[in-house]
């Protein structure tokens, strides 16, 4: 079964987002340091990682948007998981991504990705300003035709000027995921695979990294 990665890897002091801080990645024992606590010879490394959750290719639970709902924790493997997933490929020119884009396409109980190319620009930038996004009535429609999860391959699934954020109030408001920050989704064809992007089960958060894949 081929397996596509569509995350972007986690590196000490990345950018993901403009303003948050980058991940500090250290170590919490060197193996220098561990050699003194066991036979000779045998050395270990624990790792330490500081960083915001959304860092990286991340999902976002209804908690990241309200404070009544599911965090991490409280997410069904299901919801996140091996879920049938189709491809959207907007053909209209210009950053907003409408329900025009999706008319026509079955997505219901489907991980709907939103492929824009934006992932290109990973690591400049260019990657952090003019991202395209999804309209307001673009989230309202994913709600209506019964969308499981929407992921995009860019900054943001919302216009970062607009600080109502309706995509995310509608999708998440409607217990929907959404995982930002994917790539690579122009390797997947338009139908017929699988798509999963679990994170932790952390209690208290919203937000998380994820290794975002699909099965072929």
């Amino acid at each position: 079964m081929p397996f596509i990665d569509l995350s972007h890897s986690i590196e000490h002091g990345m950018t993901t987002y403009p303003g948050l801080p980058g991940p500090l990645i250290c170590d919490y024992l060197s193996r220098e340091a561990s050699r003194a606590k066991y036979a000779a010879g045998v050395e270990f490394q624990i790792g330490k990682i500081e960083m915001v959750a959304n860092t990286g290719t991340y999902v976002d639970a209804p908690f990241h948007r309200f404070a009544d709902g599911k965090d991490l924790s409280a997410l069904a493997i299901e919801a996140l998981a091996d879920l049938e997933a189709i491809v959207i490929r907007p053909a209209a020119a210009g950053r907003a991504v409408d329900r025009d884009a999706f008319r026509g396409r079955a997505v219901r109980g489907k991980a709907v990705l939103v492929r824009t190319g934006w992932d290109v620009h990973w690591g400049t930038t260019t990657y952090l300003d003019g991202h395209p996004y999804l309209t307001a009535d673009a989230a309202a429609f994913l709600v209506d035709e019964g969308a499981a999860l929407v992921g995009i391959d860019s900054l943001n699934i919302d216009d970062m000027r607009d600080g109502a954020r309706p995509v995310h109030s509608t999708l998440l408001g409607a217990d929907i995921p959404i995982v930002e920050h994917l790539c690579h989704l122009g390797r997947l064809p338009d139908v017929g695979f699988r798509f999963s992007a679990v994170p932790p089960k952390v209690v208290g958060m919203g937000s998380f990294p994820v290794r975002a894949f699909a099965t072929l």
